[in-house]
């Protein structure tokens, strides 16, 4: 039997030809078996595509999208594979283009801001149909120049958007509302909150973190700014002896508003602002689960009880929260809704929609052991697994 080679002359690559030959039948009749029209029988189709198995046909996805002007393929472009915040939204993604026929090309940009831009830019010099992102970190301006070019949708971006494009984010300041209302509920008072990065969603966190306790009448309360680029143990160490809660080898003296010792930390003079004479903080609010999760160790190797001595809280409620021992109490933000109606909005986009939209959708408290009344042992009921 005589196939098509490939232009380099190397091993025979089936074609639609071949498999025509082969089963005695039009080359447009294989066409509609292989791409599932009507217009077959059901035997025929059997046959040809049993036929296309046994020769090792695949079909070209690339000279196909020319013929269609479509690859049926997305972009997902995420700011760190290692942060289950946006694993767990690629998967829905990743799911959702399943169910409606496309498939998923990623890359992630390791929390450069160029990196991530470059990566947009390679996703539209693939050809796909439209984009994903999944990061607060890409410029904005490279941001605007994809959506002029694909469709676009951003994740968990709440500012900064392209009008061209849609968005869908978590309500930042009501997720903080309820991580602080958690804890005054408890009894606590003396809350600190640990913020990890200066972007638009930490800002609202922190605002709504200072809004709830002035409203409770609790002042304004203590912020450390913890750079996060890289969590380390040591740095989660400075975290602690900033907030006069255990030396842990370091001295809160030796943090400066430099940073200690290339750990990305920087403290907000928690001595100065009284927290330290008004006793050790029973409760740390943290912003995010990845950064909770090590200063919970760090915390542990002190000798500080959780929740008995400190009760910690974080955000985004990944499957990280619930493998902790003990189990993080977190604001969930419903990532594989997030995940999969990004994918609902980029193909209307891609369907032809051009009106922007904006969705906003509402966190909520899923409450664990890393919580409880100050100085109390957490009850087990009203955990969340």
């Amino acid at each position: 039997m005589a196939m098509t080679r490939t232009p380099e002359g190397g091993r025979p690559r089936p074609t639609i030809k071949d498999i025509a030959r082969e089963t005695g039948v039009s080359k447009s009749l294989v066409s509609l078996a292989l791409a599932g029209r009507s217009g077959v029988s059901e035997a025929s189709r059997d046959r040809i595509l049993a036929t296309a198995r046994d020769l090792g046909y695949s079909s070209n996805t690339w000279a196909r999208s020319l013929v269609r002007g479509k690859t049926q393929l997305i972009g997902v472009v995420t700011t760190d594979l290692a942060n289950s915040y946006h694993t767990e939204i690629v998967t829905a993604v990743e799911d959702e283009a399943e169910r409606d026929g496309y498939g998923v090309l990623l890359a992630h940009g390791r929390r450069s801001p160029e990196t991530l831009a470059d990566k947009v830019d390679e996703m539209l010099r693939l050809g796909v149909d439209g984009l994903v992102v999944v990061s607060s970190r890409v410029p904005a301006e490279r941001l605007a120049e994809a959506a002029a070019r694909r469709p676009l949708v951003v994740v968990g971006r709440p500012a900064a958007v392209p009008e061209a494009a849609d968005s869908i984010h978590n309500d930042d300041e009501a997720g903080a509302r309820l991580a602080v209302r958690h804890l005054i509920d408890l009894g606590h008072e003396r809350i600190v909150f640990v913020a990890t990065s200066q972007r638009e969603a930490m800002q609202a966190r922190q605002r709504a973190y200072r809004r709830t306790l002035e409203e409770a009448g609790l002042g304004i309360g203590w912020v450390i700014h913890w750079g996060q680029e890289g969590v380390s143990a040591e740095s989660a160490r400075a975290v602690l002896a900033e907030a006069g809660l255990a030396d842990a080898g370091l001295t809160a003296a030796g943090v400066t508003e430099a940073g200690y010792a290339g750990t990305g930390f920087t403290g907000a003079g928690f001595a100065d602002a009284g927290l330290t004479e008004a006793g050790a903080p029973t409760a740390v609010f943290v912003s995010n689960d990845r950064a909770a999760v090590a200063l919970m160790g760090a915390a542990l190797d002190a000798g500080i009880s959780v929740p008995q001595q400190l009760s910690m809280i974080g955000y985004d409620n990944t499957a990280l929260a619930a493998a902790i021992r003990p189990a993080l109490t977190s604001i969930d933000q419903p990532r594989t809704m997030m995940g999969g109606r990004a994918v609902q909005l980029l193909l209307e986009r891609i369907e032809g929609r051009v009106e922007p939209l904006r969705e906003v959708v509402a966190p909520s408290l899923a409450q664990r052991a890393s919580t409880s009344a100050p100085g109390v042992r957490s009850a087990a009921r009203g955990r969340t697994p």
